[in-house]
């Protein structure tokens, strides 16, 4: 005997008592969004004032040490863990907002009546039954530098070189260069090695987060899932 295959669930109207308590639902998330995203620009502006307090010691003078741009890095560090753990609450009420406007709103739009897509209301229903963050705490690392610190580390390195090139006078052979890099009994050989890793675990880090957004998402955000 052949089996038939079950018919499609009938798709569930909405009442207008259910659409209003959607849309305030809808500007609910947008506010608290909208306010861990200011909480998000904080810790940036806070990275990129201390980055120019350090470049305001270290070109002082000429015989101002670059210390302070090396120094620099363990807070823009702090910074960015910091920011990481406020962008993962962000991208919750972010994908909620997102969620509802692709699978309510916008079909609404598209096709003038309330025929939406199917299951999106359990997806929406079952991330409020068991709240949860969408995305990894190193993945969130990894956003935050591709969008905003990988410049910070790109002036920060830049300044430092910079730094080291031309004060207190400019630089005439590449040994002079790693003397200078020297940090008390820290020969200017390991300094720049540090440096260079630094340098290369961050950018390392924003292409591994590239990389599993594409694989997870493709080139454009499918609408099946959120974060």
């Amino acid at each position: 005997m052949y089996q038939t295959e079950p018919e499609p669930k009938a798709q569930r109207e909405l009442n207008s008592a259910e659409i209003g308590a959607l849309a305030h639902l809808w500007r609910g998330e947008n506010y608290r969004s909208t306010i861990w995203r200011t909480r998000l620009d904080t810790t940036t502006n806070w990275s990129v004032v201390t980055l120019g307090i350090a470049l305001s010691i270290a070109f002082a003078s000429r015989e101002a040490s670059p210390l302070p741009l090396v120094l620099v890095g363990i807070l823009i560090l702090f910074f960015l863990m910091l920011e990481a753990r406020r962008y993962r609450y962000f991208n919750v009420w972010r994908a909620r907002c997102r969620w509802l406007e692709t699978h309510f709103y916008a079909p609404m739009l598209q096709d003038g009546d309330l025929r939406l897509g199917e299951g999106w209301q359990k997806t929406l229903a079952e991330d409020y039954w068991v709240p949860r963050y969408h995305v990894s705490f190193w993945v969130a690392v990894g956003r935050r530098i591709r969008r905003n610190y990988l410049w910070i580390l790109l002036i920060q390195t830049v300044a430092y070189i910079g730094k080291l090139i031309v004060h207190p006078n400019p630089v005439q052979n590449f040994e002079q260069f790693v003397d200078r890099a020297a940090i008390g009994p820290l020969p200017g050989l390991v300094v720049l090695a540090a440096g260079l890793f630094y340098v290369f675990a961050w950018s390392g880090w924003a292409v591994q987060s590239w990389l599993h957004d594409r694989r997870r998402w493709g080139s454009v955000q499918r609408p099946s899932g959120m974060g």
